[in-house]
């Protein structure tokens, strides 16, 4: 058993057990393996490490296993050994701000700096409008106005500008949704550290970085130093092997280790995911899994880079960089073991991402609409999984379907990439004829609601199932309306119906 955690020190350690769906749901279908030993309740009190097998030196300390996270955190603070509970000076290789939080941490850094001061480096700052844009909102466009005018005064390299709101094509320079932008745009290196003034910035972790959300002062302390004291997570590990059924994804994955530890399972812990179906996941499928790590109060997500990496990055980086990997003595607080293989695609029910359901539990649910977009589902691959469903069907949407790509690429995507298995068509071709909106111009959209007149924005009490990553009262508008978190497979067979509904009921 790779795990090596501890906990109360009262408590004998507790033995890898199996629990089959029973544990959760009515019917068992799914088996779960957790391996779990004592943890300190202290935070900065993790047991001491294991030494090696070798003998000490006889002067000098004994380095020990790190985890991956560890060890980007200490090449980063420039030293050989870390603990969890360590509190270190980071050097930061990418510092990501949008229009929501780009103002407020300019003003910090203006205030405390200087109004003349000058960033740390230029090129290391990358800004990207991206979640209140196309609106009439005066205040949302100031704000864009704002990080234009910075980046002009501070000469910023990576400013993903935009300008005309009426047709966002016309602005070559903009992007769309940071998270996935970062990684199209080559600034996700493994080995590296990106902080961002956005909870979702773990996405990142895919590439076997460490990165995670700040807030906008100690974004302003970044802007103007290019380091930030940082506090060493633990780590959980999540090994899952099996052969993905071809009706799961990615969100699947995580909701089911979602709702496994619960919204606070892993609070400031990092969460890193291994095993033989990691492994076989697409860039986009990790980033995926690794968005959502902050839904359950994780610092931070992080995969093992490899081959796919490599591959992905091939043409969106010239920067050299240094890939991590945890030793085979890494200590680990938790150990949870899935066999994918008997999942089955899920939902999670209004209003927390933990509250987790079979889809199929939830056949009698009837909903006003779907959305299909955001960091966590607006990426290229999850418009090709529900387009799959929906050529599958054969037949229309029952309920308004809004369609909002993360990016002016995805865009392209869909409107160009041919969807495997359906003689050529498109997302787009296959969305029209199954009736749902045209897709609409690439941004955050209304995956956290917006000023009033932003596109697909819940204006009314509704039931909606979305492959967005939260659904808290008011998320997505109304504070009374009801989200439904899914696949995107799961969220175009509810479509389909008018109904929450398992995605088998169209792939088999």
């Amino acid at each position: 058993m790779a795990s090596s955690a501890i906990a109360p020190t009262s408590t004998s350690f507790i033995k890898k057990n199996d629990l089959g769906l029973s544990s959760f749901y009515s019917s068992p279908a799914f088996s779960v393996q957790r391996c779990k030993r004592n943890v300190s309740k202290k935070i900065c009190s993790v047991m001491a490490p294991r030494q090696s097998e070798r003998k000490p030196a006889a002067t000098g300390s004994v380095k020990t296993g790190m985890t991956m996270t560890e060890k980007i955190l200490g090449r980063a603070s420039e030293k050989t050994q870390l603990n969890p509970g360590d509190n270190v000076w980071v050097n930061i290789d990418i510092l990501m701000t949008h229009d929501v939080c780009g103002p407020g941490s300019i003003g910090i850094f203006k205030k405390e700096f200087g109004q003349n001061a000058k960033v740390w480096d230029r090129e290391k700052i990358v800004i990207i409008p991206d979640h209140y844009i196309f609106t009439s909102d005066e205040r949302a466009n100031r704000n864009v106005d704002i990080l234009r005018d910075f980046c002009t005064e501070q000469n910023i390299k990576y400013f993903y500008d935009i300008k005309d709101l009426g047709n966002f094509k016309a602005n070559p320079d903009y992007k769309g949704v940071c998270h996935v932008a970062l990684a199209q745009e080559g600034h996700t290196r493994p080995g590296e550290v990106l902080l961002g003034t956005d909870s979702h910035t773990c996405t990142a972790g895919a590439f076997g970085q460490f990165a995670t959300g700040i807030g906008n002062t100690d974004a302003g302390f970044v802007l103007g130093t290019g380091k930030l004291l940082l506090k060493v997570p633990p780590t959980l590990r999540f090994v899952m092997d099996g052969e993905m059924p071809d009706y799961i994804l990615a969100k699947d994955l995580i909701l089911q280790i979602i709702g496994e530890i619960s919204v606070a399972g892993a609070t400031y812990k990092a969460m890193e995911f291994v095993g033989s179906t990691v492994e076989s996941l697409s860039m986009e499928e990790r980033m995926t899994l690794c968005n959502m790590v902050v839904e359950a109060g994780g610092k931070n997500g992080v995969i093992p880079a490899d081959a796919t990496t490599y591959k992905y990055l091939e043409d969106k980086t010239s920067i050299p960089y240094e890939p991590v990997y945890s030793d085979a003595q890494a200590r680990f607080l938790s150990e949870y073991r899935f066999d994918v293989s008997k999942l089955e695609p899920l939902v999670a029910k209004p209003h927390s991402p933990d509250n987790r359901a079979l889809a199929r539990e939830c056949k009698d649910v009837k909903i006003d609409r779907v959305y299909i977009g955001s960091c966590t589902g607006g990426k290229t691959e999850d418009f090709l999984a529900a387009a799959r469903v929906f050529h599958a069907s054969g037949k229309k949407v029952k309920v308004p379907t809004f369609l909002v790509p993360a990016t002016q690429k995805v865009w392209l995507d869909v409107y160009t990439l041919p969807v495997p298995g359906t003689g050529g068509k498109t997302c787009s071709q296959i969305f029209e004829e199954a009736g749902c909106d045209t897709p609409a111009s690439p941004s955050c959209g209304a995956c956290l609601g917006g000023p009033k007149d932003t596109y697909a924005r819940m204006n009314e009490a509704q039931v909606c199932v979305s492959t967005t990553n939260r659904n808290f009262p008011g998320r997505m508008g109304h504070k009374e309306g009801q989200i439904y978190l899914a696949s995107p497979y799961t969220a175009a067979a509810s479509a389909l119906t008018g109904y929450v509904t398992d995605p088998r009921e169209f792939l088999q």
